[in-house]
């Protein structure tokens, strides 16, 4: 990704600023996500059908994430390696997402949508966090 192209996505031309945007809206989002799992594991297991159980289950564990992350975020400058494992977690959940899609889950045409649609964004968030780690190096 191009420092040009990086810096127009952040808003500055900063690598340390944008990586801490990007960690942000990463937290934002991932943070949304748990909290709405915890709330309403039911109805959104029954949108997307997928067991509420396991959206029950998802859900602490993506709010802690994004806590991590909001952390991260918070400092002046995060810690390469903390970024590192960040980026590595969303890549491996945007696969293991595609993975559950295809080997068994059960989706209903909303959960096929969403399941794609989730791990794209988060593989997005994943690639702007490692090209901003990167930027930070040079």
């Amino acid at each position: 990704m191009s420092q040009a192209l990086l810096a127009g996505l952040a808003r500055t031309d900063r690598p340390q600023s944008a990586m801490r945007r990007f960690l942000a809206l990463d937290a934002v989002v991932t943070g949304a996500n748990g909290i709405a799992y915890l709330a309403a594991s039911g109805p959104l297991g029954e949108l997307l059908g997928v067991d509420a159980g396991l959206l029950l289950e998802l859900g602490p564990f993506l709010t802690a994430f994004a806590a991590g992350v909001a952390w991260l975020a918070s400092r002046p400058q995060p810690p390469a390696l903390a970024v590192k494992v960040v980026v590595d977690a969303n890549v491996l959940w945007a696969v293991l997402s595609i993975v559950a899609l295809v080997a068994w889950l059960e989706p209903t045409t909303a959960g096929l949508v969403w399941t794609p649609v989730q791990a794209a964004t988060v593989a997005g968030f994943a690639g702007l966090q490692w090209a901003a780690l990167r930027a930070t190096a040079r």
